[in-house]
């Protein structure tokens, strides 16, 4: 059931690409307090769905992720008031809607869309299955191992470490700042979606966050995909290190209650992950089923 409403909203977010004139935040006058300055020109954009990262370098903006057509336009309206550059680069961290359906927001003004190269193929299969293929802005710009950029004084670098959230999940870091935009590798204190259907392996995903953990220092911040508490889009190497663990517990939790012979719809019952209570909210059946679909090869 969890499933199935995931890809029914999943069809919602692309069908909104068309809807325009029903903005949600149509009421709101002003979108700056959801627009936040981190450090060196990198901040943050947290109005609905993933939050979108941002950079203000001298010689041009950069965006990761885009949330949806009805938000998208606000953050570059909070951009373009800093000043008139051109906007570089649109970055994609995956394919889901809620990061990549306000790319259409972007057409005509962002120079490149970059994305992982598995990123872009989930993205135009998800489009042509919703027969919207001619309303969305896919990736021009991709890479399989890893990307780099200069941005005025600013260099971005991408990261794949292979499949965890999909197979398409790729890592974005600011060097100069010092800042990583994580996407939904992470899921801070909330349960996160684990999209089989186009190539997630939680086993995989541990190991790929124990290499982010690795490669960055004390001294990195962390942008996550989604929070528990919206003001705590932002993070550190702890909190990375945290869901890791969550991720863990969730095996170890599926695969004893296998052993004990349990059935999918007993473990599906269960309403915390032993050790990782910390993480609340909708949709612990998601991450339930996903643990024992993968430990049972389904």
């Amino acid at each position: 059931m969890e499933r199935r409403k995931f890809i029914r909203d999943s069809a919602l977010a692309m069908a909104l690409l068309s809807i325009y004139k029903s903005d949600v935040f149509a009421n709101q006058k002003s979108f700056a307090h959801l627009f936040k300055p981190l450090r060196n020109n990198v901040g943050i954009f947290t109005a609905q769905g993933g939050t979108i990262g941002w950079l203000n370098s001298s010689s041009g903006f950069a965006v990761i992720d885009s949330q949806f057509p009805t938000s998208a336009p606000h953050v570059i309206e909070e951009l373009k008031k800093l000043g008139e550059k051109p906007f570089k680069y649109l970055i994609n961290t995956h394919h889901h809607g809620d990061h990549t359906a306000g790319n259409i927001a972007f057409k005509g003004l962002a120079e490149k869309v970059v994305a992982h190269q598995n990123s872009l193929v989930n993205q135009k299969r998800a489009a042509e299955k919703a027969n919207n293929l001619d309303q969305v802005l896919l990736p021009d710009t991709t890479f399989g191992i890893g990307w780099k950029a200069p941005v005025g004084d600013e260099k971005i670098s991408a990261y794949y470490y292979g499949s965890g959230h999909t197979n398409g999940d790729a890592v974005y870091h600011f060097e100069n700042a010092n800042i990583v935009h994580v996407g939904d590798l992470v899921s801070n204190r909330k349960y996160p979606y684990i999209d089989r259907e186009n190539g997630a392996h939680i086993g995989n995903w541990i190991v790929a966050l124990d290499k982010i953990h690795n490669q960055f220092d004390n001294d990195t911040m962390f942008i996550f995909g989604h929070s528990r508490e919206p003001e705590k889009v932002t993070g550190n190497k702890a909190d990375v290190k945290a869901f890791r663990n969550y991720l863990q517990h969730l095996l170890t939790f599926v695969s004893g209650a296998i052993k004990a012979g349990k059935s999918k719809e007993d473990i599906l019952k269960a309403t915390a992950i032993p050790n990782g209570e910390e993480w609340q909210g909708d949709g612990i059946q998601r991450s339930l089923s996903a643990a024992y679909d993968e430990l049972k090869g389904v």
